[in-house]
């Protein structure tokens, strides 16, 4: 079908309904045979309220020994001593909850304040109806809190399971019960009592009320509303009626879950933007369980899947998580540290505040006297003035520390505190409920959707700040990438003797490695130091700037390489984790090599590494232990220095380039540009520099 032709059922559902010809109720003569109470109805294609005269009486039937049926269902009971009801609402009353039209006062109100239990209603009606005419009884549209319902001592129906003891209840939904075809409708004249009459059928309900009801509700007590009684079809478009004024009573729950469901996925979304920053999992995960709350409570208010207790005892534990979780997104939020007791705390309360709360509502009242509840009532509200309290002062460290950061979290933590304590706020005379296009809309429901969207916006600013911080990280370590450019020596350069090539190729933007080719500018001799920082990017970079820096002004005094490698430590030592391995090589003019190294891999001399002892990086101990070696160059030899990244290089199945490779190609590339790219193909995880020094013969001036 078409969705026209739904939106079109609806609309004539929803105004036909009530143009629907109604049964007439004649009054009865107080000479009527049958009984003085008995209402006439004649059914046609319509439906009835039944308004009164009802009979009702507290307490519950004793069971007939014969058929273990209620007495007080049976038409022959006589209930002449019974009070009498009326269930007519006044025009415009409406259910204080819901917003549902046509809501009655229940019985505290009509003489049993402080009941809770059993009560029984009777109505006895004289039909007036087609024979074979199919009828059906809709039930009333609120009811506190479970029913059955029997039609001349038969049941015909229940709303709540009444096989355990006490009942299980549910939330008020409209029900509707077929009833047997009409066979004779005849009255008979000389009746005495409704078992010798035809047409009389005898209506009884037989109601439970839970204890916490009587805190819970307003008005409490019984039936809330008529009954509708005639032809099947009638009926049933009246229930269809009312299952639409329910749905949209409670329109605004899906709305809200869906809300909430969307904040999350939305604060989710944000780690993808700042996957530093863990606010945006904890404020997802606290939407996430608002969410759920109220599909809790959208499930419980409109199915029979769960019972009152069930949905409870679930939106009890959802409760205390939110608060648990509330109080880690301002923690996190604002970075605090201290204390350190504080998390831990609060989500050490989420369970004995979720089983405070539960056993103070008198679910359990057959096995927790009412005040062991009205005890538990009260430690639960002091653990959510606890919650709140922690939060509030969480905020206050918020303002110390960061300001006006802090001060837009106070409105969220108010109407989280609005929302955390309706119940009580009730007691008081606070419970601002308005019904805008039928649709129920409370004091928690305004609170909650506040706090969406202060949230919200919070976490648009958050993001917003938090872009802006990364451009700024972004354009700092650019800067560092051209600063680390420009203290690079040149990839090529020539000198009397020498040929020195060097290639650097970074993991990050900004590498960790570092080298210095240093010419001396009088005597010929040449100063090559290497070395590689401990770490990546920034910070790695920060370090290669300041070891650098340390590099030139060591060599402008003494370029001997055990001097340079010891002030780099005088550099490093007492810097925390700053370390580095080095090495450091001076070559003569006439070949004589001086080689100290500091952790660092040693160089290959014509493909073959030099032998050196092991030595701790610099930066570890105030007087390290160099590891030293002389040689001399000759013609034609080539000294080749590479960092790890060459021999650390991983690929997509986990081998490591190694020393083996590593020698193989030093062996056959030709400049250091090629080893370089060879090993940052085979899968490059660490940054790669690699030095080669080739001894050329020197040109002497021709004799002229």
């Amino acid at each position: 079908m078409t969705r026209r032709f739904y939106l079109s059922f609806l609309v004539l559902l929803w105004f036909g309904c009530g143009a629907l010809p109604q049964a007439q109720t004649a009054p009865v003569s107080k000479n009527s045979p049958a009984s003085a109470n008995a209402t006439d109805v004649t059914i046609g294609m319509s439906a009835v309220p039944l308004y009164g005269p009802w009979k009702f009486t507290v307490g519950d039937s004793p069971l007939d020994p014969a058929t273990h049926a209620p007495v007080w269902a049976l038409p022959s009971f006589d209930d002449s001593k019974w009070e009498t009801m009326d269930l007519r609402p006044k025009e415009g009353a409406t259910h204080p909850i819901s917003g549902e039209p046509g809501y009655v006062p229940g019985w505290t109100t009509k003489g049993h304040p402080g009941y809770w239990g059993y009560g029984w209603y009777r109505i006895r009606v004289h039909l007036n109806a087609q024979p074979g005419q199919q009828l059906a009884l809709a039930g009333p549209s609120d009811v506190d809190d479970a029913f059955e319902v029997f039609a001349n001592g038969s049941l015909v129906g229940s709303f709540g399971d009444f096989s355990s003891k006490p009942p299980v209840v549910y939330y008020g939904q409209p029900t509707i019960f077929p009833l047997q075809a009409v066979e004779n409708t005849t009255r008979t004249a000389n009746a005495q009592s409704p078992s010798q009459d035809p047409s009389a059928l005898v209506i009884a309900f037989r109601v439970w009320m839970e204890p916490n009801t009587l805190e819970s509700s307003r008005d409490p007590g019984g039936l809330h509303g008529p009954p509708v009684f005639g032809d099947a079809k009638a009926v049933r478009f009246e229930f269809l009626v009312r299952w639409l004024q329910l749905m949209q009573a409670y329109a605004g729950a899906p709305i809200e879950a869906a809300l909430y469901l969307l904040l999350a996925l939305g604060a989710f979304s944000l780690i993808f933007f700042d996957r530093t920053d863990r606010v945006y999992l904890w404020i997802g995960a606290v939407f996430l369980v608002f969410a759920a709350n109220f599909a809790v409570s959208l499930l419980g208010d409109l199915t029979t899947v769960l019972g009152i207790v069930t949905a409870s005892v679930i939106n009890a534990f959802l409760v205390s998580l939110a608060l648990a979780g509330y109080v880690m997104v301002w923690w996190v939020w604002f970075g605090l540290r201290r204390p350190t007791w504080l998390p831990w705390v609060a989500a050490a309360m989420a369970l004995p505040l979720t089983l405070a709360t539960v056993l103070g509502e008198d679910l359990w009242f057959t096995a927790v006297p009412h005040p062991v509840s009205a005890f538990f009532h009260i430690l639960s509200l002091f653990l959510r003035l606890v919650y709140m309290g922690l939060l509030f002062w969480v905020v206050y460290q918020g303002i110390r520390i960061h300001g006006v950061d802090g001060w837009l979290a106070l409105p969220p933590v108010i109407l989280s505190g609005i929302g955390r304590f309706t119940t009580e706020l009730t007691v008081l005379g606070i419970s601002l409920v308005m019904f805008p296009f039928g649709v129920q809309f409370t004091l928690a429901n305004m609170a909650s959707l506040a706090l969406a969207l202060v949230l919200a916006v919070l976490l648009l600013r958050r993001l917003i700040m938090s872009l802006r911080k990364q451009r700024q990280m972004a354009l700092d370590v650019k800067q560092a990438q051209e600063v680390q450019q420009v203290i690079l020596p040149l990839a090529r350069m020539t000198l009397p003797g020498l040929t020195i090539e060097s290639e650097y190729r970074p993991a990050l933007e900004v590498g960790g490695d570092f080298f210095q080719i240093i010419p001396h500018p009088t005597d010929g001799s040449l100063l090559i130091v290497a070395g590689d920082v401990a770490g990546k990017g920034l910070k790695a970079g920060m370090l290669v700037a300041l070891l650098v820096g340390a590099i030139r002004t060591a060599v402008r005094f003494n370029s001997d390489p055990r001097v340079v490698l010891r002030e780099l430590n005088n550099r490093l030592i007492g810097r925390g984790d700053a370390q580095a391995t080095c090495l450091a090589l001076h070559i003569a003019a006439d070949g004589a090599a001086t080689l100290v190294n500091a952790g660092h891999l040693p160089p290959y001399l014509n493909d073959e590494p030099l032998a050196m002892e092991g030595t701790l990086p610099l930066g570890m101990v105030a007087d390290p232990q160099l590891s030293t070696l002389c040689f001399k160059l000759k013609e034609t030899d080539r000294l080749v220095l590479i960092s790890d990244g060459i021999v650390e290089a991983r690929d997509a199945d986990g081998h490591l380039f190694g020393f083996e490779r590593a020698r193989n190609l030093i062996r056959t590339a030709i400049t250091a540009a090629d080893v370089a790219a060879a090993a940052q193909k085979f899968g490059q995880e660490d940054d790669i520099s690699v030095i080669s020094v080739t001894c050329t013969p020197v040109l002497e001036p021709a004799l002229t």
